[in-house]
């Protein structure tokens, strides 16, 4: 029998419906046919819209929101450690250690034991020993990255592989941390750990296919139905993850809408724009030009993380005991050539998602997309800045000027063991009082987009949202920067709306509003009307996107 469309093949009533239009409006009720919301209202709104064919869902006091967009995220990578030596869900050196022994006992014919997540905090100065792995693991080579893919542990065995002596010098661009003797510890920051991982053997298209398919089932979970992956291309992790992207969306078995940043060769220049070009071109025509993947984005990565004092300052590291080191971070792109490289990807239509960690890398940042700005004009491209730990207060009105979006990652701005006992004491109390200025970026009228960079955290939005409505984490009471705090809508708007926007889907997704797609999330409470502390606490029920469902809890 032919449907009748007349009837909405989906309806929510029994609200409420944070629908996160430019009004910020609320509704009780909402209606979709085929795959976009065709009613935005109460329950009367909707009735006569329910056939016999409709599924009515009745959210009974449940909130609705529009479908969380993930600004900055690694979903095939993430998903594709989930399915090898994964630490991410431990938080010991002993658990680590067990973990690693398992997986090994578990995999005998694998070659490299590869995997990673571990923490920083787990071990003294954020640096393990390769002895740890040796014990547990001594015939084959053990490579693991941490959770935030800026350092690399590995066994005695992968050093030899590598080459890695105490004669080895350490890369313009990396670290090989050594011991009082001038022996290899095992761990490797930074670009020391390529090293290492040029000797891996390759993860397969297939591998890469089976992750992603992984990981986009993980953060449908958490109520994810698009996001900016923030490094497809060679240079990066494994490998390159553009493939299984194509095969994804040209097989149809893509369920979320994903921009992928490409990923900038830092040793190159300009000679990488044809490839960008057309791998653009290529995912704009997968799937007929219908799918859901989209290449116009360009990933910049300008310095690394404040642990292990590779994130750019502008003045120098301090001491265990408060003194200026004179270290002040890496420039991984020369600052001289940033601005020329950025005006022209910017003349060629595609989007900056820029790496900016430390003070100076922001400036550096927001530098270059001046320049753009006044060689090109206003090309519409919306460049965003991700991490922004620390920002001098003098660049926070910059973000409105420039056009430029904060891409926020909430889930770090408390204090935790790696911010307290790794970050604070060699920022110094006054750059400690500039991390994740978020408040002060909205008041500034500043554009806030939001993400996790999963697999570095977990990419629980609900999570993300209690940190950056209340600045403490479910560990520590203790508030980091009170006065960055922004409220519940906000938070909510960043993932919804604001990375619609960055992700240029914003005509189409990230609010509640008639002729929108139905990407559409069920919590499992209403966090507006419980107190804040309890906004972590939320869980999703189930995740749409255009009205199917890709997320069902349990």
């Amino acid at each position: 029998m032919p449907r009748d469309h007349h009837f909405a093949d989906l309806v929510f009533t029994g609200g409420p419906v944070f629908t996160v239009d430019p009004a910020r409006s609320w509704a009780t009720a909402v209606a979709v046919r085929d795959g976009r919301i065709v009613v935005v209202g109460d329950d009367h709104d909707v009735s006569h819209l329910i056939g016999s064919g409709t599924e009515v869902v009745d959210l009974a006091g449940r909130l609705l929101v529009p479908g969380f967009q993930d600004a900055h995220v690694h979903p095939v990578l993430g998903g594709a450690t989930m399915r090898s030596c994964d630490l991410h869900h431990l938080e010991e050196a002993g658990a680590y250690a067990e973990a690693v022994a398992a997986y090994a006992a578990a995999n005998p014919d694998r070659a490299w034991i590869t995997g990673g997540g571990w923490s920083m905090e787990a071990f003294p100065g954020g640096t393990p020993h390769r002895s740890v792995l040796d014990a547990v693991v001594p015939d084959r080579p053990v490579a693991l990255p941490n959770r935030d893919g800026h350092g690399l542990w590995a066994n005695s065995r992968a050093l030899e592989l590598a080459g890695i002596t105490r004669d080895t010098p350490d890369p313009a661009d990396g670290r090989i941390e050594r011991d009082a003797d001038g022996e290899p510890t095992g761990m490797l920051q930074e670009g020391a750990a390529e090293l290492v991982l040029r000797q891996i053997p390759a993860t397969t298209e297939a591998e890469f296919y089976q992750g992603l398919l992984e990981g986009q089932r993980y953060l449908h979970g958490f109520g994810i139905t698009g996001w900016q992956d923030a490094a497809v291309g060679t240079g990066f992790g494994p490998g390159d993850v553009y493939g299984a992207y194509l095969a994804a969306a040209e097989a149809g078995t893509l369920t979320a809408r994903v921009r992928a940043a490409q990923w900038w060769d830092r040793e190159g220049g300009l000679e990488q724009l044809p490839l960008f070009a057309a791998r653009r071109a290529e995912a704009a025509h997968a799937a007929g030009g219908q799918g859901r993947f989209r290449a116009g984005s360009v990933k910049m990565m300008l310095d690394g993380v404040a642990e292990n004092h590779t994130a750019a300052m502008l003045e120098p590291y301090l001491d265990g005991c408060g003194c200026s080191t004179g270290a002040s971070g890496l420039d991984f792109i020369d600052p001289e050539k940033l601005g020329g490289y950025v005006s022209e990807l910017d003349a060629e239509g595609f989007q900056v998602h820029f790496h900016a960690l430390g003070d100076r890398a922001v400036r550096t940042a927001l530098d270059a997309i001046e320049e753009a700005l006044r060689r090109n004009g206003q090309r519409g491209n919306r460049h965003h800045l991700a991490h922004l730990q620390v920002v001098h207060p003098e660049d926070v009105p910059r973000f409105r000027a420039l056009g430029a979006t904060a891409n926020i990652q909430p889930l770090w701005a408390c204090h935790e063991p790696q911010m307290d006992e790794l970050t604070i004491p060699f920022l110094g109390e006054r750059r400690a009082a500039w991390q994740y200025p978020f408040g002060s970026l909205a008041r500034s009228g500043a554009m806030l987009a939001a993400g996790s960079d999963w697999s570095v955290s977990t990419p629980d939005v609900m999570l993300g949202i209690h940190v950056a409505v209340n600045r403490f984490g479910e560990e520590d009471p203790r508030v980091l920067g009170p006065a960055e705090r922004i409220d519940l809508g906000t938070a909510i708007a960043a993932y919804t709306a604001g990375t619609a926007r960055v992700n240029h889907l914003d005509a189409d997704t990230g609010s509640v509003q008639t002729g929108k797609y139905a990407d559409l999330v069920v919590l499992d409470r209403d966090p507006f009307a419980e107190p804040a502390e309890a906004i972590g606490a939320t869980r999703v029920l189930r995740t749409y996107v255009e009205g199917a469902l890709v997320h069902a809890a349990q």
